[in-house]
């Protein structure tokens, strides 16, 4: 199955992404981290596009192209405001609830429907996503549900994670019109100039306005590398969610999480891989279920 190697290399790029840049975000704002890193993915797609046949595009290629690209804006924003305004333990295990959504709205933007096999698999990858961050849960396995009356970043993520699936399902119709090479090239050089003026504003609030030296080249040297795995991935993700439900894609993606508390423990010396075994085997399980037996 090509899709899945394809969903697992996303994956893979992603997390090998955010450890890479998890050195740079010590010195740089997320935002500017984050341009950055879409800004050398452009250049290099900017060079590939010489190379990439133009298909034939009509409105079922613009009209979800368009309406993704401001909802990916708002994803950026209100996530980089979520981990800022409440703890990552309260925050980042709501995106497990992306694949949860995408069980929901690929059926109205694809038609897309899954089976009680995928189901089970798709929910057994989203509590492994969860329970990824269990040794965090200071006050029980509840409590970022319990808290999402008090922190607002809870809220943010939960909307962020909506917005991951409708993002999802809008770029593969997307996909669908165009090209899978056409349709990451275009929309990662429109994102990185739509996500300029953030990065802008985020260089003028932490450099600018308090007279702090800024190094370009020091910025872009530790986003070089994250840059090139960002264009991997998001190509792997373009081909992969074109020959297979968004649903299961995204939910074999989600292993990224998990490659990254390996990454963690081996690279970070992060504590607690234990605690984290259970959701390591609910994701490992829902992963076995959906390519034996979700298509």
């Amino acid at each position: 199955m090509i899709w899945v190697i394809l969903s697992l290399l996303s994956a893979f790029s992603v997390a090998t992404t955010d450890a890479l840049t998890k050195k740079a975000l010590r010195f740089h704002s997320e935002y500017l981290v984050a341009w950055a890193v879409m800004a050398v993915g452009a250049v290099i797609f900017l060079v590939l596009l010489i190379f990439i046949p133009k298909p034939h595009l009509d409105r079922d290629f613009y009209i979800p192209f368009s309406c993704a690209l401001p909802l990916e804006i708002a994803s950026v924003i209100l996530y980089t405001k979520a981990l800022k305004v409440s703890p990552l333990s309260l925050t980042v295990p709501f995106l497990s609830l992306t694949p949860v959504f995408l069980l929901v709205t690929p059926f109205f933007i694809l038609g897309e429907t899954i089976g009680p096999p995928g189901i089970a698999g798709i929910l057994a990858i989203a509590c492994g996503a969860y329970l990824l961050h269990m040794g965090r849960f200071k006050d029980g396995i509840l409590e970022p549900f319990r808290a999402i009356r008090r922190e607002r970043g809870s809220l943010l993520m939960i909307v962020v994670a909506v917005i991951y699936s409708l993002t999802a399902s809008l770029g593969k119709r997307a996909i669908e019109h165009s090209s899978p090479a056409f349709f990451t090239a275009a929309y990662v050089l429109t994102l990185s100039v739509l996500l300029a003026p953030f990065a802008l504003f985020s260089y003028q609030q932490r450099y600018y306005r308090h007279g702090k030296t800024f190094n370009l080249q020091h910025l872009f040297g530790q986003t070089l590398l994250p840059g090139v795995l960002f264009v991997i991935g998001s190509l792997a993700h373009s081909w992969a969610v074109q020959l297979t439900e968004v649903a299961y894609m995204i939910s074999i993606k989600r292993l990224s999480l998990l490659i990254g508390v390996v990454y963690g423990w081996l690279f970070f010396k992060e504590k607690g891989i234990k605690e984290r075994l259970l959701g390591a085997a609910l994701m490992l399980a829902g992963f076995v279920v959906i390519v034996l037996f979700g298509r």
